[in-house]
């Protein structure tokens, strides 16, 4: 097995609890929308997915938005939305933490950039950790699972797919990972993580 040099995190699932329902409540308090609509504007109309997969900018993103909630939603309005689903994962923060002692860390998530431009305000603790080293999906045209989605933050980093470990919640992207090349572990909690870790070396067990 090639020595790791890079561990890259995903976010929410992982670094961060995330709660689809509080959102959607903030979302529905400030527009006057029925949560179900807003479910729907979200996530059953594929909007979501084309800004996480970089097929729309934010504000063509923002704007479609509005026009399936029946108002204007500005940034201010979404990004308190999403700030209110996102709670930091201290057990596993503290993980990569340690990681980051002996090994560069990094975070790749399945968002748009209207989250990674702004942590400092929706996940400050992961913000202040991992600094410029936080990458969307949407910066590489694709979500996860896909190949390029991997391969195109790997080579952002300057680093080779083998020496990097990739650690998310879901299995379908772990399966992801290890297809384009990577090393990879199955997050489901920070016990059975740090215990991942510790076997790679790459924490002290």
């Amino acid at each position: 097995m090639t020595a790791i040099g890079v561990v890259l995190f995903d976010m929410e699932g992982v670094l961060s609890h995330y709660d689809r329902e509080a959102r959607v409540a903030s979302l529905a308090a400030s527009t006057g929308a029925p949560p179900a609509t807003v479910r729907h504007a979200i996530w059953g109309s594929g909007l979501e997915a084309r800004a996480d997969a970089g097929e729309i900018d934010p504000d063509a993103y923002l704007r479609a938005l509005g026009v399936m909630l029946g108002c204007e939603v500005g940034r201010d309005v979404w990004l308190a939305s999403r700030r209110a689903s996102i709670t930091p994962n201290e057990a596993a923060l503290a993980l990569a933490q340690r990681v980051a002692v002996r090994c560069r860390i990094a975070v790749l998530t399945n968002n748009c950039s209207l989250v990674t431009h702004h942590l400092d305000y929706l996940n400050p603790p992961v913000a202040r950790l991992f600094g410029s080293q936080i990458y969307s999906s949407a910066t590489f045209g694709a979500v996860k699972p896909a190949a390029q989605t991997y391969l195109g933050c790997v080579a952002e980093l300057g680093a080779q797919p083998q020496e990097t470990l990739f650690i998310d919640d879901s299995e379908a992207n772990v399966t992801g990972a290890l297809d384009a090349g990577l090393q990879a572990c199955h997050f489901v909690e920070a016990d059975s993580l740090a215990r991942d870790l510790a076997r790679l070396g790459l924490i002290e067990g």
